[in-house]
């Protein structure tokens, strides 16, 4: 009998328990909470975490990882991530490091 798979991205599926794995890594927590959200649009590993978590699919997800990567691994993959799909963060961020 096959395992049940279980949606965590859009046109991704994962079996059963696998998810759950994933979500206990660390910065992972998200894992599967997203189903609508397209692979591309995640940040996870690029931090070195699940791949289908730090959703990234809007500004507002964005700034949402950005206060959230000290949680990842490696928090500059995450940051990198974003700063990538959404440069005016960046300037954002250069212009309050600057004051």
């Amino acid at each position: 009998m096959a395992k049940k798979k279980v949606t965590v991205a859009k046109g991704v599926k994962l079996p059963r328990g696998k998810e759950s794995q994933e979500r206990k890594r660390p910065g992972g927590g998200s894992t599967g909470k997203y189903k609508d959200v397209a692979p591309g649009k995640f940040a996870g590993k690029s931090g070195g975490t699940s791949p289908y978590s730090f959703p990234i699919p809007d500004l507002a997800h964005a700034r949402n990882a950005l206060a959230r990567a000290h949680f990842a691994p490696n928090p500059a993959g995450i940051r990198a991530k974003v700063y990538r799909m959404y440069p005016e963060l960046r300037k954002r961020h250069e212009k309050r490091k600057g004051k």
